[in-house]
């Protein structure tokens, strides 16, 4: 990992507990397996702590780690660095995409509350009307009671959201051929289709991963589908979207949208969804930044606790999930 990421998740406090669960190889942190050093260290390494930026795992690297018996992930996806080789034998693989998804289902909870009320759209009126407040009502109803929020994906984000929205007086359907109903019901959400969820939505938050199954499946149908002022979120991947459907329905107005991910990321200079009224862009900033990357960091030891004391794995990697996570 980086310098950066590496300073940020592993403070002092985090970097004492963990001399206090693991014998720590040197150098502490490293950026490639390719030099002297780490490939020296790779030969007694059991346990691999890794994060962002970490080098892929390659059937090279694993020759010369013949006692590896752990990967212990201090981020979301491993799909970077973790192939599906490694799970075959049998290595165990963690992740803390748990951690990962709070900040992600908050920043979703205040962008589905704020979009009830048009807030950030409102603010942009307000910079160009200004004391004229006739303006508010062209934008439709400004209210979150009764409203439809459909959450398609039912991943550790779309659970933890759907725990989160459950005090507000808002109807949550959820898309997921994979989710269980029971599961569903208990966040008092209802699993649906998305041929009864489209329409009826005023939200649409996409917590897919992004497989070759999900690309662009939000794409002219899937847009078409949606009822007039309903709001498009995507926290999850930029690919989920076909961003050139999106920019010709956004263009018109039709439909909102609040995109913290985009395909290509960031999109070009050129794109209409810059200069339209109806869309708010954030810079992948949903998930853990700053001071949030230490959760993660102590979700990680967590599991390298579990795996030192003969425990089972909390948020294990396994060849089933690897194929439908992100």
């Amino acid at each position: 990992m980086d310098r950066r990421t590496f300073e940020l998740q592993f403070t002092p406090a985090v970097l004492d507990r963990l001399r206090n669960s693991a014998e720590l190889g040197e150098p502490l942190r490293i950026g490639s397996f390719d030099a002297p050093g780490p490939r020296a260290r790779l030969a007694e390494c059991e346990v691999l702590l890794t994060s962002w930026g970490c080098p892929p795992i390659t059937e090279d690297v694993l020759a010369g780690a013949p006692r590896l018996r752990a990967v212990v992930h201090a981020a979301g996806s491993v799909r970077g660095h973790v192939p599906p080789a490694l799970l075959d034998r049998g290595i165990r693989v963690t992740t803390a995409a748990s951690a990962n998804a709070i900040p992600v289902a908050e920043y979703t909870l205040a962008m589905i509350l704020a979009c009830g009320k048009r807030v950030p759209f409102l603010a942009h009126d307000a910079r160009t009307f200004r004391s004229q407040w006739s303006y508010a009502s062209a934008r439709g109803p400004l209210s979150n009671r009764g409203r439809t929020v459909c959450l398609v994906g039912w991943s550790r984000v779309g659970r933890l959201l759907g725990r989160l929205l459950e005090p507000f007086d808002l109807e949550v359907l959820v898309v997921d051929p994979y989710a269980d109903a029971e599961d569903v019901a208990a966040c008092g959400a209802r699993l649906t289709t998305a041929q009864d969820a489209y329409p009826r939505a005023d939200v649409l938050s996409l917590h897919a991963p992004l497989l070759p199954s999900t690309r662009r499946m939000i794409g002219e149908a899937a847009l078409a589908r949606l009822r007039d002022g309903a709001t498009l979120i995507n926290t999850a991947r930029g690919g989920l979207v076909d961003t050139a459907a999106l920019e010709r329905e956004c263009g018109t107005g039709r439909l909102y949208a609040v995109l913290d991910v985009t395909d290509p990321e960031p999109l070009p200079d050129d794109s209409v969804l810059y200069d339209c009224e109806n869309v708010l862009i954030t810079p992948h900033i949903a998930g853990s930044l700053d001071s949030e990357t230490e959760r993660m960091a102590l979700a990680a030891l967590d599991e390298l606790d579990r795996f030192r004391t003969g425990r089972p794995a909390a948020y294990p990697i396994t060849p089933g999930t690897y194929e439908v996570t992100a």
